[in-house]
């Protein structure tokens, strides 16, 4: 095993939970302990004390896209790796995000209970989304000028928190990623990898959020990669990220094991085998390896693991549960309609809303390019159409003879706070179901969000009530 990377695969024992999945409830007590002690060990395993580097602070990135169950990373597990460091010499810990299109980071970790965990560890929380940020290239493709399968944009905002302490000063700092064991409807999996596509602020990730999302999730790798990786996989989601909590039964697997290593990309490939997928199923790690940013790894047969993962023999769906509402008409462009985004992005919510929250149909949905016509001079009432390709090809046919009442635009490729706001009003879900702590908590951190200067892209809390877009 000489000059091999290794990836560490630690399994824990203690018994999950015996209620159904459905009900999200926190660590038990054994568990809890457990998985303490294993992120403990892992971090030791890595050369403890030895990692902090000459500043001695120490930079966490857990996976807190968004507060509903199971799509981010334990907050025992969070808690875990602070007090860890701060036992070994940690002079202070930063605890950081920029949820996903939708969210406002302060919120999140109101919800997820992060907030909580920094206040009794003294970890310093940071919204990336209140940051100042600074304007960065997507170099992995060429411009869609030049190329028609290109970027549209290549342009992306950095928050100046990850330049000035990951990227200027990633000699002096420790950057630890900890993100959630998770496939993906869009990226195939998302892990130590995807985890950083927090980086681009959220104003800039709706563009090319389509074919050519792999392809920018390296060029953010190219940037920056962290020291350290732990996959924490108490429980896994297949059919995706983003689990409908009624069928958490169906997409949430408890599998209890931690993968952890200092190669992100190698970490990533051990993860994705948890599920059964390999390179060729993840197509940021294969381009990842093919622009050599995995370190000389070029696959699974290069890892040295320290565990084992001979059990792994399924292999897990990774696209989105086939359960949505009979009443809503979804068409889609037969020349083009990308799963990355337009697609899948928005179906993920239409199945959250209408098994989780109730939502009402009686609505069309189109996606894509390279649509009938006849299809679309057929449809009645109101509808969504979601991404720039569908809105450029059909959208002011449809307002012209449906009104601008009566037609929802979702832009760019992946604008998932229009699409948000378009559907809790089409389906007559409040923006406020989606956050289980008292409104009073909620109204008072988005208003200190927006008081220091949040660009995160909020639907209005009346944008059931009030067409928004």
């Amino acid at each position: 095993m000489a000059g091999k990377t290794t990836v560490y695969v630690k399994h824990l024992e203690a018994p999950h939970q015996s209620e159904s999945l459905t009900k999200f409830m926190p660590l038990n007590n054994e568990l809890a302990k457990e998985l303490k002690e294993a992120i403990w060990d892992l971090f030791d395993k890595a050369g403890g004390e030895s990692m902090l580097k000459s500043s001695k602070e120490v930079f966490i990135k857990p996976n807190g896209i968004d507060g509903q169950p199971y799509c981010y990373t334990r907050p025992e597990a969070i808690e875990a790796a602070i007090e860890y460091w701060n036992a070994h010499g940690a002079k202070k810990v930063y605890l950081f995000e920029n949820s996903t299109q939708s969210n406002a980071t302060r919120l999140v970790f109101a919800i997820t209970g992060y907030d909580k965990i920094c206040k009794r560890t003294g970890a310093i929380p940071v919204y990336l989304d209140e940051d100042k940020s600074v304007e960065f290239e997507f170099k992995g493709r060429p411009s869609i000028k030049d190329d028609e399968l290109g970027y549209v944009n290549n342009k992306f905002m950095m928050p100046k928190f990850v330049i000035d302490n990951l990227i200027n000063k990633k000699d002096e700092n420790l950057y630890i990623s900890m993100p959630k064991l998770k496939t993906h409807s869009m990226a195939g999996v998302t892990m130590g990898v995807k985890n950083q596509w927090a980086f681009p602020s959220q104003t800039t990730r709706g563009f090319d959020h389509n074919f050519n999302l792999a392809y920018k999730l390296v060029d953010i790798l190219s940037y920056v990669r962290p020291d350290f990786t732990i996959l924490e996989g108490v429980e896994g989601t297949i059919y995706g990220h983003y689990p409908v909590t009624a069928l958490a039964d169906e997409a949430v697997l408890p599998l209890k094991v931690l993968v952890a290593g200092k190669n992100v990309v190698a970490t990533d490939i051990v993860g994705a085998s948890v599920y059964g997928l390999t390179l060729d199923d993840v197509p940021h790690l294969k381009i990842a390896v093919e622009k050599g940013l995995s370190e000389g790894v070029s696959g699974i047969e290069d890892i040295d693991i320290q565990g084992d993962i001979s059990m792994y023999t399924t292999k897990y769906p990774t696209d989105l549960y086939d359960c949505y509402p009979d009443d809503v008409k979804v068409i889609k462009g037969k020349e083009r309609c990308c799963k990355q985004g337009c697609m899948n992005n928005p179906l993920t919510l239409l199945q959250i809303l209408y098994k989780d929250h109730n939502g009402k149909g009686g609505w069309t949905m189109v996606i894509g390019k390279g649509h009938d016509i006849a299809e679309i001079d057929a449809i009645q009432g109101k509808v969504l159409i979601v991404g720039d390709c569908a809105i450029d090809e059909v959208g002011d046919r449809l307002i012209n003879r449906l009104g601008k009442k009566n037609v929802f635009l979702s832009h760019k490729c992946n604008s998932l706070a229009d699409s948000a706001a378009a559907m809790f009003y089409l389906m007559k879900v409040s923006p406020m179901a989606f956050v289980p702590v008292p409104l009073s908590v909620a109204l008072k951190n988005l208003a200190l969000s927006k008081l220091h200067g949040s660009t995160a892209l909020v639907p209005s809390a009346v944008s059931n009530i009030i067409k928004t877009v």
